[in-house]
């Protein structure tokens, strides 16, 4: 038997590939926290000045982030994807090499940070323009997979960090993302334009006609409106928190008296449960819309942050991370289709490339004052009750978002308001 694999629709392959890339990108990632502490026991460097290096890397990230997503617009994602898996691989092998701040910085700052340019944005606007009714869902597939890196990265780090030192650690782990992403790269297009079908292969077209992709607000347009920039500040609250936790929950839990072991699996139960978050909250998307959802992520995030300040057990500890958990994977899953329930689909990708540089601007701050606040104190409780104000700001942004949608956002046009959730 030789089914007729023309009858498969390619978007699904889109989604399989992106999958692939993206557990690979984000389990190697958010091993950081893992090689955290072996970092500062051989250098002796402070946590704020080792965490620095991912806050500079976070704001590298952004700003890739947008090119990228301009890039993708116009190129589409096998390019950025490509450059992606090479200068990341490279970045994580050099770390292997590091014996100074500046090294750290250099490798992990700057080239892991421009290799992360492929880390989220090119792969969900490529998502948005595949799919329109399963568009929610699709996302949380792929973004399950950033979950599935977090839960399988951070173990994986730590066994290697056992088995063979953290410098041959980053080696393979560099090695391995380098061949896995430059290939999976290969299969990925642009949009369904390029192969005659609309979004979710509903219908035939003409090559080049399909016109659904090109509909929605230009760049400038967008930028002129209130709701852009109420997005802009809710996402920093976002990228606070997630970054603040992700980097530094780890040697919270070490300092509390787990083993590293078991404080890697706190991580991970995170990964675990946003996995959870990202496949429930991308169906319920696509039935309440991407604001809702958004505004109950952050009502959850802020219950756990709350919880995260009070728990010193590890039971509580497991349970802050399925709370948490859920709530960050129903936000990332939300971001780029609220993206495209507002602006609509025209410059979807640098429109994302722009919001998630401010999901990077706080990731780059969180961090690294998380970090200052326990160098200052030694503890850190107050740091992350720092993170559940940030939390609870979101939660007033989101609900402003759909005040402001509904009253205002003049540039907006007006078929356009009806796509807003």
């Amino acid at each position: 038997m030789n089914p007729d694999v023309s009858k498969i629709f390619y978007g699904y392959i889109i989604v399989a590939s992106a999958s692939i890339i993206l557990l690979v990108l984000w389990a190697v990632f958010y091993s950081f926290g893992v090689f955290l502490i072996p970092l500062i026991q051989e250098f002796g460097w402070s946590r704020a000045s080792t965490a620095g290096a991912f806050s500079l890397c976070s704001i590298i990230m952004g700003f890739a982030g947008i090119a990228g997503g301009r890039v993708n617009d116009t190129y589409g994602p096998r390019v950025v994807m490509s450059i992606s898996g090479l200068v990341l691989g490279f970045g994580y092998i050099m770390m292997g090499f590091v014996n100074s701040v500046w090294q750290l910085y250099l490798f992990y700052g700057i080239f892991v940070g421009v290799g992360m340019v492929g880390g989220f944005v090119p792969l969900m606007s490529t998502i948005a323009r595949w799919f329109n009714k399963r568009r929610g869902l699709m996302t949380g597939v792929i973004s399950a997979a950033i979950g599935i890196g977090a839960v399988t990265g951070p173990p994986l780090a730590n066994k290697l960090i056992v088995g063979y030192g953290w410098r041959m650690s980053y080696f393979i782990l560099g090695a391995s993302l380098m061949i896995l992403v430059v290939s999976s790269a290969q299969l990925l297009k642009r949009d369904p334009a390029d192969i005659g079908k609309s979004a979710d292969g509903s219908e035939q077209c003409v090559y080049g006609s399909c016109s659904s992709n090109r509909e929605g607000l230009s760049q400038g347009e967008a930028l002129r409106t209130l709701r852009f920039w109420i997005y802009f500040a809710m996402i920093i609250c976002f990228g606070f928190c997630l970054f603040s936790i992700m980097v530094h929950i780890v040697a919270h839990a070490v300092g509390i008296g787990l083993s590293a072991g078991r404080a890697a699996k706190i991580l991970a139960a995170i990964g675990v449960f946003s996995i959870a978050g990202k496949l429930l909250m991308g169906r319920l998307t696509d039935t309440f819309g991407s604001r809702t959802i958004f505004l109950v992520n952050f009502i959850l995030m802020s219950a756990a942050l709350i919880w995260l300040v009070l728990a010193k057990d590890p039971w509580a500890l497991f349970l802050f991370a399925a709370l948490f958990g859920v709530a960050y994977g129903g936000g990332v899953t939300s971001e780029s289709p609220l993206v495209a329930a507002l602006f609509g689909l025209r410059a979807h990708g640098y429109l994302l490339g722009l919001i998630s540089f401010g999901f990077a601007l706080g990731g780059a701050f969180g961090p690294w004052i998380t970090g200052r606040i326990f160098d200052i104190s030694d503890s850190y409780r107050t740091a992350f009750m720092i993170c559940a104000i940030f939390s609870a700001a979101g939660t007033f942004l989101t609900a402003l978002l759909h005040l402001e949608a509904i009253g205002g956002a003049h540039h907006l046009k007006a078929d356009l308001g009806t796509h807003l959730k």
